[in-house]
């Protein structure tokens, strides 16, 4: 397995404790950064992480930020990608087992480091049950092929 990680400034310290534990259980690292804990902006490394599952080069990511919010925003952007922005291993296990999420999103300023190991190792293990939940998971895809039609610009009024 290759899981891609990345993580703003806020996230850079639980990013590296994750990626010491995927290494340590034998899981393939692809780190796209931060690599300091210098103020960076967000998306750029939600989109490395995202981009690499999308085109397969990882199997799964696992993004940090402060809150995980933002992270799980800016992934969710790129085709392919149902990233779940998780606090509890129930929420982790859920995001797999039934949205088969394939990024992670964690906040580094909202659990702390042994919640997010537990949250991590939770979503690793636990496979996507399909069934049933195929069919939604074909749904949100099938939401990434809406056209959005352009927004017809109002009248000004009379003032």
């Amino acid at each position: 397995m290759k899981v891609a990680i990345g993580a703003d400034h806020a996230g850079f310290e639980l990013k590296q404790k994750i990626g010491a534990l995927l290494n340590r259980k034998g899981i393939t690292v692809a780190d796209k950064g931060t690599n300091a804990a210098d103020s960076v902006d967000y998306p750029d490394f939600a989109r490395a992480v995202a981009e690499d599952v999308a085109r397969k080069r990882a199997d799964l990511g696992i993004l940090v930020c402060g809150t995980g919010i933002g992270m799980s925003i800016c992934a969710n952007k790129t085709p392919g990608i149902r990233a779940a922005k998780v606090c509890t291993e129930y929420e982790a296990e859920m995001s797999r087992a039934h949205n088969d999420a394939n990024v992670l999103c964690l906040g580094a300023r909202t659990i702390d480091t042994q919640v997010a190991k537990q949250i991590v190792e939770k979503f690793l293990a636990t496979p996507f049950v399909g069934g049933r939940h195929q069919q939604r998971v074909d749904k949100i895809a099938e939401c990434e092929r809406v056209e959005v039609s352009p927004v017809e610009r109002l009248p000004r009024a009379n003032l």
